[in-house]
């Protein structure tokens, strides 16, 4: 050994040192080197403490018919002015919401546990679910909207349009045009949606009417209830080729249109277990389904 160098095999350290090394407190290596068990000790009964009896003194007083209308803060103080201490008017509370002799004595409307609304499609065009985003022109003022119906079963779009505006009449033929495209035979469809102006227009609500078509609207207040055409915009507007602006109406349609043809034909939607949302809902995804068994382990 060097003069003036300690090894390691000739140091010597104590606890707080070597817990400062380790950064372990020193309380927790001594709590580890007792072998007996942690275990929490009860809580000490305060020599001060009410007994049984006074306790139950306290609660026939507060009880009495005198007191019985009267809140335990008046009840001590009259006590006092009688000149007669039982307890603080804290102990008296503690005292009664230990025999359940407390509650809040108005009526007190309880809200029930309401089930949250859904719609069941079951198969291709039961459920529709449509909404309107607005896509950015030019300038900062000006802006192009689309209008996007979505079957819910399948995620396939079966309808979108641009316009130059956001209203009932637009929207009313953008319906009738995705109605008779695929042909729907009447009272078998439902189009969902939110509560936008367009959406609860009288002249859209009797379209629907002449159509044989029920109308579903989202809760008031309750920006989750069309989860399926939020994301759809969400994937649209995130996708890597979405422009910051298109400087036409027809630059936007033409961008929509190879989306949607990608969107419906080309892109493995997790919503439909990562098939393409054009063999769901035109009933070719048994086929893939039947390939995809031998590979499977």
């Amino acid at each position: 050994m060097i003069a003036g160098v300690t090894t390691l095999s000739t140091a010597r350290v104590n606890v707080r040192q070597a817990c400062a090394a380790l950064a372990v407190s020193p309380a927790t290596w001594y709590r580890h080197q007792s072998d007996k068990p942690q275990t929490s000790k009860p809580r000490p009964t305060p020599a001060r403490a009410l007994s049984g009896e006074q306790r139950q003194e306290v609660l026939d007083t507060l009880c009495e018919e005198r007191f019985v209308d009267r809140s335990p803060v008046h009840v001590h103080a009259t006590l006092l002015s009688e000149g007669n201490y039982l307890c603080s008017s804290r102990t008296m509370y503690r005292i009664l919401a230990a025999n359940k002799s407390s509650k809040e004595r108005r009526n007190q409307r309880r809200h029930p546990n309401y089930t949250k609304p859904e719609l069941l499609a079951q198969a291709p065009n039961q459920v529709w679910s449509w909404d309107i985003t607005r896509l950015r022109g030019p300038k900062k003022w000006s802006a192009s909207y689309l209008y996007v119906m979505m079957d819910i079963f399948s995620r396939y779009v079966v309808g979108w349009m641009i316009a130059s505006t956001e209203n009932a009449d637009l929207a009313g033929q953008f319906i009738k045009q995705t109605y008779n495209k695929h042909a729907i035979d009447p009272e078998t469809l439902t189009i969902h949606s939110d509560r936008g102006a367009p959406m609860t227009a009288k002249t859209t609500g009797e379209l629907l009417i002449d159509l044989g078509v029920a109308r579903s609207l989202s809760r008031p207040q309750v920006s989750n209830d069309k989860p399926f055409s939020e994301a759809t915009f969400k994937t649209l507007k995130y996708h890597s080729t979405f422009p910051n602006r298109f400087e036409h109406p027809d630059v936007a349609r033409q961008f929509c249109s190879t989306f949607f043809e990608w969107y419906n034909n080309d892109h493995c939607h997790s919503g439909v277990v990562m098939l393409l949302s054009a063999d769901v809902f035109y009933n070719r995804a048994a086929t893939w389904i039947d390939r995809m068994k031998p590979l499977s382990l």
